[in-house]
C-alpha cells in the first residue's frame, strides 16, 4: 500500500513559519514532543505501532523536491537562506521513538528543535490516515461527499442573506486531523471550485501549490511556549515571543495566537505597539464570543480602529458555528474561520482527537494554560503551578 508521506511540503504552513523564525533566533534549542490522544478509540492505537515505525521510516527517507523550493521561495517572507537549509534538511530517525503501554501508542521526539518540530503533523496524519485505513472507505468516502455537497448548500443559502460590513471567508485548515491525504484533496478542489467567494485558503502547503491557493498560517502554541525556556523572566516570555516574531517578519504574518496563558494574561502583554504592528489575533480556546469581545474592547481601550483587525477563529468550528461568530463580529471587524477536522474528517466515523505537543525545551518544562478545561499537557506539577501563579490563571 502506497505510503502515507508523498511530500515534505505537505504540512502546516506555520511549521514553516515557526520553522524559520526559531532557526535564525535560536538554532540550538534542544525539545521534545509527545503524542497523546485525548479520546476513546474504535480499537486501540497501540495496534498501529508497527505501521507507524515503517511510516516514519520511510517519512526519513524523503526531501524537498526542486518545486517545492522554489514554490517556498516564492513566499515573499521565505528567506533564501532557510530555503537553502530545507534543502539540505532530512528527517533523523534517531530523533523520533514509538513504544506502546498496554493499549496507548507513544510516541517521542527528542532532539534538536530544528531537527524534530517538523515531526508532529506528519505523525498526526500517519495515525490518522492508518486508523481510518481499518475502516469502510468506500462507504466513509460516500457519506463524506454527501455532507460536503450539504456543506456547499448551506454556504450558497447563506450568500442570500444581507451582506455585512465585512465578507464570510473561511479557510481549510484539516491536514492534522484528516480522514486521508486522497480525501482532503478532494475536499480542497471541491471548495475551491464550487466556493471561492468563501474558502480563502488552506493550511496544506502541497494542496495550495497544487491548487494556486493562498497558504494560511502564522504560528502555534509550540512557538510562544518555547520562550518559556529562552533564559527570559517567564513573566515576560509573550513579549519576548511576539517582538522576536515582529523582527523576523516585519509586518508579514501578522495574526498572534492568544491562549497560551489565557486571553487575559495574553492582552495585558498585547500593548498599543504590538496591538498596532499585529493584523489580528486567533483563538483557539474557551468561549469564542467571550474571546472576542474581550478582543474588540481592547482595542476599542487603545483606541485601534477594529475595522482594520481581524479575529480568526480555529477552535473546533464547523460551517455553522463559524456563520454564527460571522453574524455577531462581522459588522466590527473583518473575521476569518479556520475549519479542520470538520472539513477533512466529516465522514460519519468519529474522528481521532490526537495532538503532539511540545513539552520540554532545553530541559525545561513548558506548558499551555489554554481558556477551556482539559488541553494541558504538562507532567510537571511544580512548573504548572508557578505558570499558573505568575499569570493568575485558575483553569486546568
Amino acid at each position: 500500500m502506497q505510503a502515507v508521506v508523498q511530500s515534505l511540503l505537505e504540512t502546516d504552513l506555520y511549521k514553516f513559519t515557526m520553522w524559520q523564525a526559531l532557526l535564525h533566533s535560536h538554532p540550538a534549542a534542544h525539545a521534545e514532543y509527545a503524542f497523546v490522544c485525548r479520546n476513546k478509540t474504535a480499537f486501540p492505537l497501540a495496534e498501529l505501532k508497527e505501521e507507524v515505525e515503517r511510516e516514519l521510516d520511510h517519512l526519513c527517507t524523503l526531501h524537498f523536491q526542486d518545486d517545492e523550493i522554489a514554490y517556498l521561495r516564492g513566499l515573499r517572507f521565505i528567506k533564501s537562506d532557510f530555503a537553502d537549509f530545507l534543502t539540505l534538511f532530512r528527517f533523523q530517525r534517531k530523533f523520533i521513538t514509538v513504544s506502546i503501554d498496554g493499549d496507548t501508542l507513544n510516541i517521542h521526539a527528542s532532539g534538536p528543535q530544528v531537527h524534530v518540530m517538523g515531526f508532529e503533523i506528519f505523525v498526526l496524519y500517519i495515525v490518522n490516515e492508518l486508523y481510518f485505513r481499518r475502516f469502510d472507505e468506500a462507504a466513509a468516502l460516500a457519506e463524506g461527499r454527501t455532507r460536503l455537497q450539504q456543506k456547499i448548500a448551506l454556504l450558497r443559502e447563506f450568500e442570500q442573506q444581507p451582506a455585512k460590513q465585512h465578507p464570510f471567508e473561511f479557510f481549510e485548515f484539516g491536514v492534522r486531523r484528516r480522514f486521508s491525504g486522497k480525501w482532503q484533496d478532494e475536499v480542497v478542489a471541491t471548495l475551491a471550485r464550487e466556493v471561492p467567494q468563501f474558502m480563502k485558503g488552506t493550511s496544506n502547503v502541497y494542496l495550495a501549490k497544487k491548487y494556486g491557493l493562498v497558504p494560511i498560517g502564522t504560528m502555534a502554541h509550540e512557538y510562544l511556549q518555547s520562550f518559556q525556556a529562552f533564559g527570559v523572566r517567564l513573566r515576560d516570555f509573550q513579549s519576548m515571543a511576539l517582538e522576536e516574531w515582529v523582527h523576523e517578519y516585519r509586518g508579514d504574518l501578522g495574526t498572534a495566537l492568544t491562549d497560551v496563558v489565557g486571553m487575559d494574561a495574553f492582552l495585558a502583554d498585547f500593548d498599543l505597539y504590538f496591538a498596532k504592528l499585529f493584523d489580528g489575533l486567533r483563538h483557539d480556546s474557551g468561549d469564542p464570543v467571550i474571546w472576542g469581545e474581550k478582543a474588540l474592547a481592547h482595542y476599542a481601550k487603545l483606541r485601534v480602529d477594529a475595522h482594520t483587525k481581524r479575529l480568526v477563529f480555529s477552535d473546533g468550528l464547523d460551517l455553522p458555528t463559524s456563520i454564527a461568530l460571522y453574524q455577531h463580529f462581522a459588522d466590527r471587524i473583518m473575521t476569518g474561520f479556520g475549519i479542520g477536522t470538520n472539513l477533512s474528517n466529516d465522514c460519519g466515523i468519529p474522528a481521532l482527537n490526537i495532538v503532539m505537543k511540545l513539552t520540554t525545551c532545553n530541559g525545561q518544562a513548558v506548558a499551555k494554560l489554554s481558556d477551556a478545561k482539559g488541553k494541558t499537557l504538562c507532567k510537571d506539577e511544580t512548573f504548572l503551578a508557578y505558570l499558573r501563579q505568575v499569570f493568575q490563571h485558575n483553569l486546568t
